[in-house]
């Protein structure tokens, strides 16, 4: 069992920056894939942005492309998601998750493990 628990989240104006923060129980790296995904009220949960544990291989989604960066920490076992030119838009709960499978996946039912979430607004 995996425990996630984010850290980071806020309140910033359009254009500001924040950094989210995911610390795993156990020593996950070279065993999970992980990833963050964001929801909105009355939406469904979408991914933003994931990172094999190896460490070099990242991916995103195209709207946070450019202005979003994941990168992990494997000797304190937490990976960070760094937020810029942040825009009304990207308010959400973000939630940090783990898969235990071999692969890269966008889909939320891929991944076994999630965090509490933490609150990112942007207000504009």
């Amino acid at each position: 069992q995996v425990h996630l628990v984010e850290s980071g989240g806020g309140l910033v104006q359009a254009g500001g920056s924040l950094r989210l923060s995911c610390a795993a129980s156990e020593d996950t790296f070279n065993s999970y894939y992980m990833g963050w995904f964001r929801q909105a009220p009355g939406e469904e949960r979408e991914f933003v942005a994931a990172i094999a544990w190896s460490g070099e291989v990242v991916i995103y989604a195209e709207s946070v492309k450019g202005r979003f960066t994941i990168s992990g920490d494997s000797a304190k076992n937490t990976i960070k998601l760094s937020m810029d030119s942040l825009k009304s838009d990207d308010t959400a709960v973000y939630y940090c998750a783990a898969r235990s499978r071999y692969g890269f996946s966008r889909v939320p039912t891929a991944y076994d493990y999630w965090g509490q979430g933490a609150q990112v607004t942007v207000s504009s």
